[in-house]
């Protein structure tokens, strides 16, 4: 059966974004597994964290708990990121889970040359965000996630599906309706 990882940066109980995800998850189907980042507790990479990381990867030893994020990111099949559009890109809950899913020897090794080639299984990626108000040319939270995955987890086909809500005029649920109709008639799932 299909491993679809979820990526829920969605603080709020009531968060826009994370109904626009649903629909997503809807399309993915197969075997959900959310991992809810207001929940847990992800570390930054300090120091003595990162220096025990370091020395883990040097000896392959990738059995702490610190690599079970490392790990379900790379056993899936499909993944789906649901973050709201913050500061010009997303929560920094979704930073820290990213900063833990790096890890050479598990999500991706480095060549001789230093070309980085990825162990991830999965082949899609669904983005989804809501923002306040407009997001283009000013959005640094999609390229970046885009970039990671083709650059180290080898995920060529992505997709961003977001909508803009706050802005004087606009009506919120009439564009979170248009937004879960995209999704639903996207050919990307």
């Amino acid at each position: 059966m299909k491993k679809t990882l979820f990526i829920n940066a969605c603080v709020r109980p009531e968060s826009r974004t994370r109904m626009l995800a649903q629909h997503a998850l809807d399309r993915m189907g197969g075997e959900i597994t959310e991992v809810d980042l207001g929940k847990e507790n992800i570390e930054p990479l300090r120091l003595e964290r990162l220096e025990l990381r370091n020395a883990l990867q040097e000896e392959r030893d990738f059995s702490h708990e610190m690599f079970r994020y490392a790990k379900a990111f790379a056993e899936a099949d499909e993944i789906l990121i649901a973050a709201p559009f913050w500061d010009l890109a997303f929560p920094a809950i979704l930073r820290n889970y990213i900063e833990n899913i790096c890890v050479q020897g598990l999500t991706f090794y480095y060549t001789e040359e230093g070309f980085p080639v990825s162990l991830c299984r999965a082949k899609k990626l669904v983005y989804v965000m809501t923002a306040g108000g407009p997001t283009e040319g000013m959005d640094f939270g999609f390229p970046y996630v885009d970039t990671l995955c083709r650059v180290f987890f080898g995920i060529e086909e992505t997709a961003c599906f977001k909508e803009m809500l706050d802005v004087i005029g606009v009506d919120a649920d009439g564009a979170l309706q248009k937004a879960a109709e995209e999704i639903g008639h996207s050919d990307f799932f």
